[in-house]
């Protein structure tokens, strides 16, 4: 992992991004340009892991260039590929409104650039905007049940 400059189009392509994701959709403009203003934007390497299952849960990604795979552990030592996500996907928004650990396991599948915001910067936008974080937290809801029910299929 390496982290890299942003630069204008760079810039422009997570203005974009942003503003389809479901996730963050409760927040005004203003609140997206501050959440902009603390996104970094990381470089990863074909198989290199993200995160681990089980890990502390601290920040979002979404995926600029490449794609990751999510895997869920079957077994002790067994995991399957419960998903594959590619440019303009997102993970790890239910780092963002709670502690809870990581509930999966994501992978580079291809060289890939992920745009990250950490939880702790994250949370300012939470204390100023109340109904977007009850919003934002039942998305995260959504999303943690549906993942939680692929994995006992």
């Amino acid at each position: 992992m390496e982290q890299l400059e942003i630069g204008a189009s760079e810039l422009g392509a997570l203005s974009n991004m942003l503003r389809k994701v479901d996730f963050f959709a409760p927040l005004t403009v203003g609140q997206l340009e501050q959440v902009l203003s603390h996104v970094l934007l990381f470089s990863y390497a074909h198989g290199e892991t993200v995160f681990h299952q089980g890990a502390p849960g601290d920040a979002f990604h979404i995926i600029y260039k490449g794609k990751v795979d999510v895997k869920l552990k079957r077994f002790l030592w067994l995991k399957k590929t419960v998903a594959t996500l590619g440019e303009g996907d997102f993970f790890g928004e239910i780092a963002l409104v709670s502690s809870e650990p990581r509930n999966a396991t994501v992978a580079c599948a291809a060289p890939t650039l992920l745009f990250t915001l950490l939880s702790a910067d994250f949370q300012f936008v939470l204390g100023e905007n109340p109904a977007a974080a009850k919003e934002m937290r039942s998305i995260a809801a959504r999303r943690q049940f549906a993942t939680a029910h692929q994995s006992e299929a």
